[in-house]
């Protein structure tokens, strides 16, 4: 299983390997769990099918 590997923190997003910029947001369970998400972090992304600018993390890997 991969995911995308989180190369930058920025204030309003997380910018991903493949250089896409996303403003992510951590889902239910990541926020309920308070789960970190660091650089270098692998995780699962779903993107908005309105904007490809947005994003949920639902999974870290």
């Amino acid at each position: 299983m991969h995911g995308n590997l989180i190369t930058e923190s920025l204030p309003n997003g997380i910018r991903l390997d493949n250089e896409d910029r996303i403003l992510g947001y951590g889902s239910g369970r990541i926020r309920r769990s308070f789960i970190r998400i660091l650089l270098e972090d692998r995780v699962k992304i779903k993107i908005s099918r309105y904007d490809s600018t947005k994003g949920h993390i639902i999974y870290r890997l």
